[in-house]
Protein backbone atom coordinates (compact mmCIF):
# COMPACT_ATOMS: atom_id res chain seq x y z
CA UNK A 1 0.00 0.00 0.00
CA UNK A 2 1.14 3.78 -1.11
CA UNK A 3 2.37 6.23 1.85
CA UNK A 4 0.29 9.38 1.44
CA UNK A 5 2.08 12.02 -1.06
CA UNK A 6 0.31 15.71 -2.19
CA UNK A 7 -3.35 15.81 -3.13
CA UNK A 8 -3.78 15.01 -7.20
CA UNK A 9 -7.44 15.05 -6.82
CA UNK A 10 -9.77 17.67 -5.05
CA UNK A 11 -13.45 17.85 -5.23
CA UNK A 12 -14.46 20.86 -3.41
CA UNK A 13 -18.70 21.10 -3.24
CA UNK A 14 -19.28 19.02 -6.26
CA UNK A 15 -22.93 19.21 -7.60
CA UNK A 16 -24.03 16.95 -9.94
CA UNK A 17 -27.72 16.77 -11.92
CA UNK A 18 -29.19 15.01 -14.79
CA UNK A 19 -32.61 17.14 -15.53
CA UNK A 20 -34.24 16.48 -12.02
CA UNK A 21 -32.08 14.12 -11.05
CA UNK A 22 -29.69 15.30 -8.40
CA UNK A 23 -26.64 12.95 -8.40
CA UNK A 24 -24.00 14.47 -6.50
CA UNK A 25 -25.15 16.95 -3.86
CA UNK A 26 -21.53 18.89 -2.50
CA UNK A 27 -18.99 16.39 -2.54
CA UNK A 28 -15.73 17.13 -1.15
CA UNK A 29 -13.07 14.46 -1.38
CA UNK A 30 -9.84 14.73 -1.09
CA UNK A 31 -6.89 11.95 -3.12
CA UNK A 32 -3.54 11.71 -2.68
CA UNK A 33 -0.54 10.67 -4.50
CA UNK A 34 0.43 6.86 -4.44
CA UNK A 35 -2.71 5.78 -2.89
CA UNK A 36 -5.57 3.54 -3.60
CA UNK A 37 -8.58 5.02 -2.45
CA UNK A 38 -12.15 3.53 -3.24
CA UNK A 39 -15.36 4.79 -2.73
CA UNK A 40 -18.24 1.99 -2.14
CA UNK A 41 -21.75 3.13 -2.81
CA UNK A 42 -25.27 1.25 -3.73
CA UNK A 43 -26.52 1.32 -7.18
CA UNK A 44 -27.07 4.91 -8.35
CA UNK A 45 -25.34 6.50 -5.43
CA UNK A 46 -23.29 8.67 -8.03
CA UNK A 47 -20.04 6.21 -8.10
CA UNK A 48 -19.18 6.36 -11.96
CA UNK A 49 -20.18 9.87 -11.80
CA UNK A 50 -17.43 11.28 -9.26
CA UNK A 51 -14.89 9.09 -11.72
CA UNK A 52 -16.05 11.13 -14.62
CA UNK A 53 -15.78 13.73 -13.03
CA UNK A 54 -11.71 13.28 -13.00
CA UNK A 55 -11.33 12.86 -16.66
CA UNK A 56 -13.89 15.88 -17.34
CA UNK A 57 -15.98 13.47 -18.74
CA UNK A 58 -18.76 14.83 -17.57
CA UNK A 59 -18.45 18.63 -15.54
CA UNK A 60 -19.84 19.81 -12.36
CA UNK A 61 -23.14 22.20 -12.19
CA UNK A 62 -21.44 23.63 -9.53
CA UNK A 63 -18.11 23.63 -7.32
CA UNK A 64 -14.56 22.74 -8.16
CA UNK A 65 -12.51 19.38 -9.49
CA UNK A 66 -9.21 19.39 -9.24
CA UNK A 67 -6.81 16.94 -11.19
CA UNK A 68 -2.94 17.45 -11.32
CA UNK A 69 -3.11 20.66 -10.58
CA UNK A 70 -5.57 21.15 -13.60
CA UNK A 71 -9.01 22.93 -12.92
CA UNK A 72 -11.35 20.26 -15.07
CA UNK A 73 -14.64 21.73 -14.84
CA UNK A 74 -12.84 25.26 -16.41
CA UNK A 75 -10.94 23.99 -19.40
CA UNK A 76 -11.98 23.29 -22.51
CA UNK A 77 -12.48 19.84 -24.12
CA UNK A 78 -8.70 20.54 -26.30
CA UNK A 79 -6.99 21.58 -22.93
CA UNK A 80 -8.01 18.22 -21.40
CA UNK A 81 -6.19 16.04 -23.76
CA UNK A 82 -2.57 16.34 -22.11
CA UNK A 83 -4.60 15.62 -18.34
CA UNK A 84 -5.83 12.40 -20.32
CA UNK A 85 -2.53 10.57 -21.06
CA UNK A 86 -1.45 11.31 -17.38
CA UNK A 87 -5.00 10.10 -16.10
CA UNK A 88 -6.45 6.96 -17.60
CA UNK A 89 -9.75 5.06 -17.15
CA UNK A 90 -10.20 1.29 -17.21
CA UNK A 91 -14.19 1.21 -17.57
CA UNK A 92 -16.54 -1.71 -16.58
CA UNK A 93 -17.04 -3.17 -19.91
CA UNK A 94 -13.31 -2.74 -20.45
CA UNK A 95 -14.87 -1.19 -23.60
CA UNK A 96 -12.42 -2.94 -26.23
CA UNK A 97 -13.04 -2.87 -29.50
CA UNK A 98 -14.52 -5.88 -31.45
CA UNK A 99 -13.30 -5.41 -34.52
CA UNK A 100 -9.63 -4.76 -33.60
CA UNK A 101 -6.60 -7.08 -32.21
CA UNK A 102 -6.30 -6.93 -28.90
CA UNK A 103 -2.26 -5.41 -30.27
CA UNK A 104 -4.71 -2.76 -31.44
CA UNK A 105 -6.44 -2.24 -28.55
CA UNK A 106 -3.63 -1.28 -26.25
CA UNK A 107 -2.06 0.29 -29.37
CA UNK A 108 -4.84 2.79 -29.58
CA UNK A 109 -4.23 5.29 -26.90
CA UNK A 110 -0.59 5.59 -27.72
CA UNK A 111 -1.17 5.81 -31.58
CA UNK A 112 -3.37 8.57 -30.39
CA UNK A 113 -1.03 10.52 -28.19
CA UNK A 114 2.30 9.31 -28.81
CA UNK A 115 2.65 9.63 -32.69
CA UNK A 116 6.01 10.11 -33.14
CA UNK A 117 6.91 6.52 -31.64
CA UNK A 118 8.36 3.89 -34.40
CA UNK A 119 6.18 1.09 -34.98
CA UNK A 120 9.01 -0.99 -32.91
CA UNK A 121 8.36 1.12 -30.14
CA UNK A 122 5.15 1.20 -29.57
CA UNK A 123 5.35 -2.81 -30.73
CA UNK A 124 7.60 -2.92 -27.61
CA UNK A 125 5.52 -0.94 -25.01
CA UNK A 126 1.96 -2.50 -25.82
CA UNK A 127 4.15 -6.06 -25.20
CA UNK A 128 5.09 -4.44 -21.70
CA UNK A 129 1.90 -3.62 -21.05
CA UNK A 130 -0.09 -6.99 -21.81
CA UNK A 131 2.71 -8.55 -19.69
CA UNK A 132 2.54 -6.56 -16.69
CA UNK A 133 -1.52 -7.60 -16.65
CA UNK A 134 -0.52 -11.29 -17.08
CA UNK A 135 -1.02 -11.14 -20.74
CA UNK A 136 2.27 -11.87 -22.62
CA UNK A 137 1.84 -13.15 -26.02
CA UNK A 138 -1.97 -12.90 -26.64
CA UNK A 139 -1.32 -10.01 -29.11
CA UNK A 140 -3.03 -11.43 -32.40
CA UNK A 141 -6.09 -12.84 -30.85
CA UNK A 142 -9.33 -10.91 -30.93
CA UNK A 143 -11.19 -10.31 -27.99
CA UNK A 144 -14.10 -12.14 -28.96
CA UNK A 145 -11.76 -14.99 -28.28
CA UNK A 146 -10.60 -14.02 -24.79
CA UNK A 147 -12.47 -14.75 -21.35
CA UNK A 148 -14.38 -11.81 -19.11
CA UNK A 149 -11.33 -11.87 -17.05
CA UNK A 150 -8.97 -11.55 -19.87
CA UNK A 151 -11.03 -8.71 -21.21
CA UNK A 152 -11.15 -6.59 -18.11
CA UNK A 153 -7.00 -7.57 -18.03
CA UNK A 154 -6.60 -5.78 -21.76
CA UNK A 155 -8.53 -2.80 -20.77
CA UNK A 156 -5.98 -2.33 -17.75
CA UNK A 157 -3.07 -3.05 -20.00
CA UNK A 158 -4.40 -0.32 -22.27
CA UNK A 159 -5.66 1.96 -19.57
CA UNK A 160 -1.50 1.41 -18.48
CA UNK A 161 0.46 2.08 -21.95
CA UNK A 162 0.61 5.75 -21.69
CA UNK A 163 2.44 5.44 -18.33
CA UNK A 164 0.04 6.93 -15.82
CA UNK A 165 0.20 9.07 -12.96
CA UNK A 166 -3.89 8.12 -11.69
CA UNK A 167 -5.68 4.87 -13.48
CA UNK A 168 -9.64 5.22 -12.34
CA UNK A 169 -11.26 2.03 -12.42
CA UNK A 170 -14.96 1.90 -12.58
CA UNK A 171 -16.33 -1.43 -11.62
CA UNK A 172 -13.37 -3.65 -11.83
CA UNK A 173 -14.70 -7.23 -10.71
CA UNK A 174 -18.48 -6.75 -12.27
CA UNK A 175 -19.51 -10.24 -13.89
CA UNK A 176 -16.39 -12.03 -12.55
CA UNK A 177 -15.95 -14.76 -11.02
CA UNK A 178 -14.30 -15.11 -7.43
CA UNK A 179 -11.02 -16.65 -8.68
CA UNK A 180 -11.19 -13.42 -11.48
CA UNK A 181 -12.27 -11.14 -8.83
CA UNK A 182 -9.23 -11.67 -6.78
CA UNK A 183 -6.83 -11.58 -10.05
CA UNK A 184 -8.04 -8.29 -10.85
CA UNK A 185 -7.74 -7.17 -7.39
CA UNK A 186 -4.15 -8.54 -6.90
CA UNK A 187 -3.35 -6.38 -10.26
CA UNK A 188 -4.55 -3.33 -8.95
CA UNK A 189 -2.50 -3.54 -6.23
CA UNK A 190 0.61 -4.98 -8.34
CA UNK A 191 0.36 -2.00 -10.43
CA UNK A 192 0.12 0.36 -7.49
CA UNK A 193 2.85 -1.71 -5.88
CA UNK A 194 5.17 -1.45 -9.00
CA UNK A 195 4.64 1.64 -10.46
CA UNK A 196 3.76 3.96 -8.10
CA UNK A 197 0.11 5.07 -9.54
CA UNK A 198 -3.03 6.58 -8.03
CA UNK A 199 -5.61 3.89 -7.96
CA UNK A 200 -8.89 5.50 -8.13
CA UNK A 201 -11.74 2.58 -7.69
CA UNK A 202 -15.85 2.75 -7.36
CA UNK A 203 -17.45 -0.82 -6.36
CA UNK A 204 -20.01 -2.07 -4.48
CA UNK A 205 -17.53 -5.28 -3.83
CA UNK A 206 -16.51 -5.15 0.03
CA UNK A 207 -13.92 -8.23 -0.47
CA UNK A 208 -12.16 -6.11 -3.42
CA UNK A 209 -12.22 -2.89 -1.27
CA UNK A 210 -11.05 -4.13 1.91
CA UNK A 211 -8.62 -6.02 0.09
CA UNK A 212 -6.45 -3.37 -1.67
CA UNK A 213 -7.40 -0.21 -0.41
CA UNK A 214 -5.85 2.39 1.15
CA UNK A 215 -8.27 4.43 2.01
CA UNK A 216 -12.45 4.58 1.88
CA UNK A 217 -15.08 6.71 1.29
CA UNK A 218 -18.97 5.41 1.25
CA UNK A 219 -21.28 7.72 -1.30
CA UNK A 220 -24.84 7.92 -0.03
CA UNK A 221 -27.56 9.94 -1.55
CA UNK A 222 -24.88 12.38 -2.98
CA UNK A 223 -22.87 12.75 -0.37
CA UNK A 224 -19.70 11.09 1.05
CA UNK A 225 -21.42 9.69 4.45
CA UNK A 226 -18.06 8.61 6.07
CA UNK A 227 -14.60 7.85 4.96
CA UNK A 228 -11.01 6.53 6.27
CA UNK A 229 -8.77 3.94 5.98
CA UNK A 230 -9.83 0.12 5.50
CA UNK A 231 -9.52 -0.81 9.12
CA UNK A 232 -11.56 2.57 10.25
CA UNK A 233 -14.21 2.19 7.95
CA UNK A 234 -14.92 -1.95 8.70
CA UNK A 235 -14.66 -1.15 12.83
CA UNK A 236 -16.99 2.49 11.77
CA UNK A 237 -20.17 2.19 13.90
CA UNK A 238 -21.97 4.74 11.34
CA UNK A 239 -25.50 3.44 10.80
CA UNK A 240 -25.12 4.17 7.18
CA UNK A 241 -22.16 2.84 6.86
CA UNK A 242 -23.28 -0.97 9.13
CA UNK A 243 -26.32 -0.82 7.35
CA UNK A 244 -23.85 -1.07 3.95
CA UNK A 245 -21.37 -3.53 5.03
CA UNK A 246 -23.99 -5.93 5.96
CA UNK A 247 -26.17 -5.51 2.92
CA UNK A 248 -29.16 -4.93 5.44
CA UNK A 249 -29.84 -1.87 4.18
CA UNK A 250 -34.16 -2.02 3.27
CA UNK A 251 -35.91 -0.52 0.39
CA UNK A 252 -37.23 2.77 2.30
CA UNK A 253 -33.12 2.93 2.67
CA UNK A 254 -31.51 2.43 -0.76
CA UNK A 255 -30.33 5.34 -2.50
CA UNK A 256 -32.46 6.48 -5.08
CA UNK A 257 -31.72 4.58 -8.09
CA UNK A 258 -32.54 6.62 -11.78
CA UNK A 259 -35.45 5.05 -13.51
CA UNK A 260 -34.95 6.60 -16.89
CA UNK A 261 -33.13 4.42 -19.63
CA UNK A 262 -30.07 7.07 -20.14
CA UNK A 263 -29.48 6.86 -16.30
CA UNK A 264 -27.12 3.66 -16.41
CA UNK A 265 -24.10 6.05 -17.48
CA UNK A 266 -24.63 7.82 -14.13
CA UNK A 267 -24.88 4.68 -11.72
Amino acid sequence: MGARGDVVIEFEDVHKSFGAHKVLRGIDLRIHAGETFTILGGSGSGKSVCLKHMIGLLRPDRGRVEVLGVDVATRAERELVDLRTEVSMVFQSAALFDSLSVYENVAYPLREHRRGWSEERLAERVARSLESVGLAGVEAKMPSELSGGMRKRVGVARGVALEPKVILYDEPTTGLDPANQRRIGELIAGLQRDLGVTSVIVTHELELCFAISDRVALLRQGRIRAHGSADEMKRSEDEAVRAFLEGSRDDAQRDPEPDSPGDSAHA
